[in-house]
């Protein structure tokens, strides 16, 4: 029952005390309490999402799972695709590979739709509501206001100044300072060496 508990708090984000039911009423049987226990996951979600309106609630439902079938779909066609390139191999087990794909392809969809459910489930018990007192509570810790700053900009004729510097030195042509130096010429940091074998050395 511990694991159990554990189960349902990892997936679904709720805590059903599955184990005190039992010890009150020993007569619960598996039925009895997977009903007993959707029925209290189900309050649960109610009253988690409580705080927010129906019509900001439901957009966000309908968007969860459309999102969730969307992509689910998607592997399903990929997975009846690769179902299907090999389904005739079903023939020399002595199987119709017709009925063998139509058996496979309902097995792969009830999957899909399990899947969906699950991660939809997962998916909005997951979202913690939070009231607008909260929020502006939070916003106000998370954003302290900030003191002994000056805030100075640049004035028009600075900026257009600066703008107008950076142009012409792209304009201006790269000069060099002194001539140009010949392969075999000594070397003008003064190491005594010809040019090539020093600075101009080929790497």
């Amino acid at each position: 029952m511990a694991g159990l508990e554990k189960a349902f708090q990892a997936e679904l984000n709720f805590s059903i005390p599955v184990k005190s039911w039992l010890e009150t009423d020993s007569s619960l049987d598996e039925q009895a309490l997977l009903e007993k226990s959707a029925a209290e996951a189900d309050r649960l979600y109610r009253e988690k999402f409580a705080l927010a309106p129906a019509e900001a609630l439901h957009p966000y439902e309908r968007w969860v799972m459309l999102s969730n079938l969307d992509q689910h779909w998607r592997e399903h066609l990929a997975a009846l695709d690769h179902l299907r390139q090999g389904i005739h191999l079903r023939g020399y087990a002595q199987k119709n590979p017709k009925q063998e794909y139509k058996r496979e392809a309902f097995e792969l969809f009830s999957s899909m739709l399990e899947s969906v459910k699950l991660e939809v489930t997962k998916t909005l018990t997951a979202v913690q509501v939070t009231s607008e007192a909260e929020l502006t509570e939070v916003a106000a810790e998370a954003a302290p206001a900030v003191e002994n700053i000056k805030y100075q900009h640049a004035g028009y004729d600075e900026a257009l100044g600066a703008d107008e510097a950076e142009e012409k030195a792209k304009e201006r042509p790269f000069v060099r300072e002194m001539g140009k130096i010949g392969r075999n010429d000594p070397c003008p940091c003064g190491s005594g060496k010809k040019y090539k074998q020093c600075h101009g050395k080929l790497t």
